[in-house]
């Protein structure tokens, strides 16, 4: 343990954390512009009357009045906390509060960036990047430091190589090695490519690169002499994906998460350079960074390593659910599963009033948003969720406790559709638990690599 904790504790220049810091302090607050932008606020969470809820956190709801608009501007001034290291540790703690609130008001808006943006802010919060560069420093001139123990960066190292190293295990799936759902999605985009990106050639470069660079690039950035060739590679890579999907802020914050595996003092040396002078590095040791730092070292090196075991181990749950968890969902989310599936289907919900046995078609329209009905089609726990409503809305209205079944047939990566919902069971009498859904049909059909997936198919 004391090499460990020695290594941890190791000083070092705190100018690439700094420059991470400011990086994602300047990405979210543009993302919170977004919001603003677009309209996001309203059309995401005020206006729809139903919002699905992630199991156990159903009880987080939306403010009343206009307190998102409140909530959302808060978090830009977080944001900009941040990056201007301005009460550094209290706009780091805010902005993740306030963020995996908004994360957590509605499943449909499940995206793997903002995961990744809630496990580098938990960080962030404990990690010592406002000693230099920030308000923080000229404010209080005692805590300023141009160098840091290295546990903070190599947190943050560890939990870029979790997630880019999870990024090509999970493409190493039968779908994906057919070249699915890749050239469904580079066949619609001939009329803005040209011809040759249906090219199946291209989709087995794009396919098999994609798992090189992440299962062979990522552990290469740990070593000085591959480091430059292999972040430029991912450089284009995230320049790529940011030109042919809509994956938001995703390429820009791990591109600066990415700049991390370089030298700590990269920026100085880099700024030195564009000077025309020589970085002479500081043997400075390091100082105190905060109680628990200094006085347990060792418990910082635990908790670490705690962190570092869960980050492991979560993206694996898949494997205590049978079937494939792109058709069944479970253990899809929160498992770095990117970009692995083309999706849609079509959805029929049907009550039935159990004394009268009177039945009725409900259309998912009159409740739900169309992305919201987009998102739902194929993901079984919302399905689920949406059941429930069915039948409290029904009985909130005086009316006896209907049953609810849907028929919902889906397509994944091109299949032709199939059903994934037992049609004969009450989803109203289904609880939400994390165990094994028995009323979702097994995936049965082959994938055919030579039909195109849908176009109008949803990816993660």
């Amino acid at each position: 343990m004391s090499t460990l904790t020695d290594r941890a504790f190791k000083p070092i220049s705190i100018a690439s954390l700094v420059v991470f810091r400011i990086a994602f302090g300047l990405t979210m607050l543009v993302e919170v512009g977004r919001f603003f932008w677009f309209g996001w606020i309203n059309s995401y969470y005020l206006s729809p009357p139903f919002l699905f809820k992630y199991f156990g956190f159903e009880w987080v709801s939306v403010w009343p009045g206009d307190g998102l608009y409140w909530h959302f501007g808060l978090m830009g001034l977080a944001a900009l906390g941040i990056a201007l290291g301005c009460f550094y540790r209290l706009s780091a703690t805010l902005f993740l509060v306030l963020f995996s609130y908004v994360f957590l008001l509605d499943q449909t808006h499940y995206l793997n960036h903002f995961y990744f943006v809630i496990l580098l802010n938990a960080l962030l919060c404990v990690v010592p990047a406002h000693r230099y560069w920030s308000l923080d420093a000229l404010r209080r001139p005692q805590w300023a430091s141009p160098v840091v123990p290295a546990w903070g960066r190599i947190a943050l190292l560890l939990q870029m190589e979790v997630m880019y190293l999870y990024a090509g295990l999970v493409k190493l799936n039968s779908d994906w090695l057919s070249l699915q759902p890749m050239q469904g999605w580079f066949a619609t985009q001939v009329n803005q490519y040209g011809p040759w990106i249906a090219e199946p050639w291209v989709a087995a470069m794009a396919a098999y690169g994609t798992i090189a660079l992440h299962l062979f690039g990522a552990p290469l950035l740990l070593f000085k002499r591959t480091r430059l060739g292999v972040f430029i590679v991912y450089a284009g890579f995230h320049l790529l994906n940011h030109l042919q999907f809509s994956i938001g802020i995703f390429p820009w914050l791990t591109l600066a998460g990415t700049t991390l595996f370089f030298e700590p003092d990269w920026p100085q040396r880099l700024w030195a350079k564009v000077r025309g002078k020589t970085w002479i590095t500081s043997a400075a040791p390091a100082p105190a960074s905060g109680f628990i730092a200094s006085r347990y070292p060792v418990a910082v090196v635990t908790l670490l390593g705690l962190w570092m075991a869960a980050q492991v181990l979560i993206p694996l749950r898949h494997y205590l659910y049978p079937g494939d968890p792109s058709w069944t969902e479970e253990g899809h989310r929160f498992a770095w599963r990117m970009k692995l599936r083309a999706k849609s289907g079509i959805i029929d919900f049907v009550l039935t009033e159990p004394e009268s046995g009177r039945r009725w078609r409900v259309d998912p329209l009159d409740t739900l948003t169309p992305r919201q009905l987009r998102k739902m089609t194929c993901r079984p726990d919302m399905i689920l969720q949406f059941a429930h409503h069915l039948a409290d809305q029904t009985e909130a209205a005086g009316q006896p406790r209907p049953s609810v079944s849907a028929r919902v047939k889906c397509t994944l990566n091109g299949r032709p559709y199939q059903t994934l919902i037992d049609p004969k069971v009450d989803l109203a009498m289904e609880p939400r638990t994390l165990r094994t859904a028995h009323w979702i049909v097994p995936l049965s059909l082959p994938l055919n690599p030579l039909k195109e997936a849908n176009p109008h198919a949803q990816a993660r």
